[in-house]
């Protein structure tokens, strides 16, 4: 039986957790394993209806991904949440209930997620038109020692990916890739 984990990824809105999420998560099938995904919005709609973006809202609702991400990873599940979860008390506690709990970081600037906003949802935050926005008007807190840090301002999704993967083989929580061992084997 595979070994269940929870992959965590917290950030900003628009830094690439869902995306990043996803491509895991297609590798991780590919390798056989069984994942899935806890988007915050998919959430939202689904297990969170009728909460608000009050902090005890907020909290609530971190800690209904964080439950599901529980009883996923004891039952050998790779449990991916993508939230943007910005209160460090909430994700500590997730990360004690759940204990395999592997913590991304992806970070990226203000102002680059501003540019690359389509909705412009960080332009009206900034100019005050949208109320308690994570990271403008209302606080996220980052990790202070997160497993693994990704920086989708300087990275590409393709190195971020490599990055990922790379530190749950080396600890343990995926099996190697024999295709990639294979394919450096043949460079040498």
């Amino acid at each position: 039986m595979q070994k269940g984990f929870t992959l965590w990824f917290t950030g900003l809105s628009g830094a690439g957790k869902s995306t990043l999420a996803e491509h895991v998560a297609a590798e991780l099938r590919r390798r056989g394993l069984n994942v899935e995904i806890l988007d915050g919005d998919e959430v939202r709609t689904n297990l969170s209806k009728g909460l608000g973006f009050s902090k005890e809202d907020r909290d609530t609702n971190i800690k209904r991904i964080g439950y599901v991400c529980k009883l996923l990873t004891r039952n050998g599940v790779v449990a991916i949440s993508a939230a943007i979860s910005p209160y460090r008390e909430v994700r500590d506690h997730n990360r004690a209930e759940i204990g395999q709990f592997i913590e991304v970081y992806v970070t990226c600037s203000i102002e680059a997620l501003t540019r690359r906003d389509v909705k412009g949802l960080y332009k009206k935050a900034l100019a005050g038109e949208v109320k308690n926005f994570t990271g403008i008007s209302d606080p996220y807190e980052p990790p202070l020692n997160p497993e693994i840090t990704v920086d989708s301002e300087r990275q590409s999704e393709a190195e971020s990916l490599r990055a990922i993967l790379e530190y749950l083989e080396r600890h343990g929580w995926i099996p190697h890739d024999p295709s990639r061992a294979e394919a450096a084997q043949r460079r040498v």
